[in-house]
């Protein structure tokens, strides 16, 4: 038998099912409301490759050394061939059907179960494929694609790292019901942060993507566990829902005027609610956090985990402090170089000069990577690293969003950092304070005399961690706030990292991280690899974050680098050399002068859009005028995007985009965002890469903010919303000027939304207290 129902499995069947399709077995048995769903087994993808004659060639294609980007490549689009071009087998096509057929004749998700997932020592989680609103006509296609993803080149190359077997990771197939909620939520079984028996309830009308993502405000409720006794009501004004469209995807409409302010749960709902948190928390041992839906009178568990939040152990040590919480260090006798401290964390390891890109293949893990600026390219090895010394950059220079990213610390701007320390040497840096001295503190070196490691690391809450914020010594409660707060993402290795901040979403993807990674122009890529590679390279990217956080937003910014990072790459040598690229062919400006690359960006969109990720937003870099957005929204069309479907929108960067937002509103734009690095470079006259000037850097300064209130009010009036990405996001004073003025989302680097989020809910509180004083 190819299918098994969710009602004969459970925690034994991994190996036959797969982890995820295993916990929602286990759920369905204990008899909770799981929307129904059948299993494709993972025995049946391995008949079908053994079957149909394809497993030799199969793991024959991906042999490779997977580190030779253009095998991996190569391996990776030969796999999935072989797979795609293969016929399933007519048994396997009537069994599919059958249980189809017996499921009902709605949509369903079609989502990858892996039998390697979550594994102690390594997490396969989120690599394979999931794909949504899939109809009967093309679910055995879906299939194969989940199939197929087991061979992608991002997971080609993390079996090879962890030493597994590409033989020995079988995959199985979830296909399950579709709930078309009427409303739906959130339930917190205990308090989130002192776990205490409060059970708290978040609702809004619709499907449960508008709560999630904070595109409504919902309904709050507070109720007593043990009397479930409803303490406290907040009922908000709901003037949007989402709902599932004619064409199957999940679009926005208005609550009808009846519903806006009316509660969306009875107390009837509300204590079935709570019998449900019951149950789970039963079940599991631990309290829980469980998303629901309802529709026709039926309550739906649509997925539960713990909530990790609650803390009763001290807090994480911070800068600072020894490793064992003792008594703060004395200050080193000799700081060997200052700079500017941009990613927190204090941390000791050996020096590796890394003065061109052959020479990245010596940096080991835990090494200090001292360079003088890092590119795209360099992403591997500063993941490998523990630590990263710039001599050039500041702030929002790519080493230190990258580090930020990864959780490294980071001190660049150093000016001769590779001038004035060498290979093999060991240094302690500091990334809070911005300094690098030379050896081990006592205390650290006493402590790993011995290890071998390469690295030793002085504060156990920063030592290269990408734990969640909440394992950091963080705030652990996320505030409810009517402004939107979201996270940037420059690398999708990231992704699980900043979805744990509780963010609302993606509010930039850089886009062109996923291309400049591959050590190739975007020409020298399509002529070596082949179009369908290209589109391929920014699929994987993109969608690994759409899945981590769907269904929140996550806003994908079209390439923007500048034409000396292009320049550095294979390929580079046919880039213009410019005097300042930050001033030249970047941006929107080089993808409507290359139509033929731009048009692939935009494919991949496309593609995105089919797999069901209705959760990513499209915007373009550094336009001008509205000349510039029309094109862009002409091609976009062309590539099959509808503008009028898709949220989409521009970055405001330059003063003549700021100046003519009401033009920009007018072409149809969903959202305008604040790239602020650049708008404060631009007003200013600042180069925000050179230290010279970087005291003269200041996004708060009054033109700055006069432009931004500018754009803001004029969108407003235009319903239009506006957001930011730039690296002032994270600054209170910011965070107050734009709540102030009434943006719409602010997003925030991933170490910062913790703070951004209590920030806004304090502004939020003192304008409602303004209003009714």
């Amino acid at each position: 038998m190819h299918t098994l129902w969710l009602a004969d499995i459970g925690a034994d069947d991994l190996a036959r099912v797969g982890g995820k399709a295993a916990s929602l077995g286990e759920l369905t048995g204990a008899g909770l409301p799981v929307p129904s769903a059948f299993v494709v087994s993972a025995g049946t993808y391995r008949s079908f490759i053994e079957d149909t004659g394809i497993e030799t060639a199969l793991f024959e294609a991906v042999d490779i050394d997977s580190d030779d980007s253009a095998a991996l490549a190569g391996a990776a689009e030969r796999a999935q061939e072989l797979i795609l071009e293969t016929a399933v087998p007519a048994n396997v096509r009537e069994d599919v059907l059958a249980a189809y057929d017996e499921l009902g004749d709605g949509a369903v998700a079609v989502r990858s179960s892996a039998t390697a997932e979550d594994l102690p020592d390594a997490s396969f989680a989120g690599q394979q494929d999931t794909y949504l609103n899939v109809e009967r006509a093309d679910l055995l296609d879906r299939v194969k694609e989940c199939w197929a993803s087991l061979f992608t080149q991002r997971a080609i190359y993390y079996r090879n790292e962890q030493g597994f077997a590409h033989d020995a990771v079988d995959i199985a197939v979830v296909v399950q019901e579709m709930v078309d909620a009427e409303k739906s939520g959130v339930l917190f079984t205990s308090h989130p942060s002192t776990g205490a028996p409060t059970a708290i309830v978040e609702a809004a009308w619709g499907l449960g993507e508008a709560v999630v993502s904070g595109t409504v405000s919902p309904d709050n409720y507070v109720l007593d566990r043990e009397s479930a006794e409803v303490t406290d009501v907040t009922v908000a004004e709901k003037r949007v829902m989402c709902v599932r469209g004619e064409d199957g995807r999940t679009v926005e409409r208005s609550v009808p005027d009846e519903k806006r302010d009316a509660q969306v749960l009875e107390e009837s709902e509300l204590r079935r609610l709570i019998e449900l948190g019951d149950r789970v928390e039963a079940h599991y041992d631990c309290p829980q956090d469980v998303e629901w839906a309802m529709r026709d009178g039926e309550l739906y568990l649509l997925q539960s985990r713990p909530i990790t939040t609650i803390d009763d152990a001290e807090p994480a040590v911070g800068t600072g402090a020894s490793a064992d919480g003792g008594a703060m260090q004395s200050p080193p006798d000799e700081v060997r170089l200052s700079g500017i401290g941009s990613s927190p964390g204090k941390v000791s390891g050996t020096v590796r000069i890394v003065d061109k890109l052959d020479n990245l293949d010596k940096v080991e893990q835990g090494d200090i990577i001292v360079t003088e600026m890092t590119t795209p390219d360099m992403v591997p090895a500063m993941k490998r690293a523990a630590g990263i010394v710039t001599d050039q950059g500041g702030m929002t220079s790519h080493a230190a969003i990258v580090s930020r990213e990864l959780g490294v610390p980071a001190v660049v701007g150093t000016d001769d950092a590779t001038e004035r320390l060498r290979d093999g040497q060991t240094v302690t840096i500091n990334g809070e304070m911005g300094t690098v001295e030379v050896g081990e503190p006592e205390s650290a070196a006493s402590d790993d005399a011995g290890s071998g490691d390469g690295a030793a690391p002085v504060d156990a809450s920063a030592s290269g961690s990408t734990a969640p914020p909440t394992e950091q010594g963080h705030s652990p409660v996320k505030p409810m706030t009517g402004t939107e707060v979201k996270v940037n993402v420059s690398i999708p290795e990231a992704a699980e990292r900043a979805a744990a901040t509780g963010a609302d979403g993606v509010g930039l993807l850089r886009i062109e991280h996923m291309i400049l990674s591959t050590d190739k122009t975007p020409t020298r890529y399509v002529e070596d690899h082949g179009e369908r590679a290209y589109v391929d390279e920014i699929v994987e990217g993109v969608r690994g974050v759409a899945e981590a956080f769907y269904p929140r937003p996550v806003r994908v910014r079209t390439l923007d680098a500048p034409s000396d990072e292009f320049r550095q790459l294979q390929g580079g040598e046919d880039e213009p050399a410019e005097h300042n690229p930050m001033l030249g062919y970047r941006g929107i400006r080089r993808s409507l002068d290359r139509p033929d690359e731009f048009e692939l960006e935009l494919r991949a969109f496309a593609r995105l859009y089919e797999l069901g990720y209705d959760n990513v937003e499209l915007m373009l870099p550094l336009v001008t005028d509205a000349e510039d957005v029309l094109r862009a929204k002409s091609m976009m069309q062309a590539a099959g995007i509808d503008p009028d479907k898709r949220d989409w929108g521009v970055m405001i960067e330059t003063p003549a985009s700021a100046l003519g937002i009401e033009e920009l509103c007018e072409t149809g734009i969903d959202f305008a965002s604040f790239g602020t690095n650049d708008l404060t470079q631009y007003t200013l006259a600042v180069d925000r890469n050179n230290t010279n000037v970087a005291d003269r850097f200041s996004e708060l300064h009054p033109a700055v903010l006069e432009l931004m209130g500018q754009v803001i009010g004029t969108c407003r009036e235009h319903d239009v919303a506006t957001s930011i990405c730039g690296q002032a996001a994270s600054k209170p004073e910011m965070v107050q000027f734009l709540v102030d003025e009434g943006v719409s989302s602010i997003s925030a680097n991933i170490d910062a939304v913790r703070d951004v989020q209590h920030e806004v809910k304090r502004v939020e509180q003192r304008l409602l207290l303004e209003s009714v004083r």
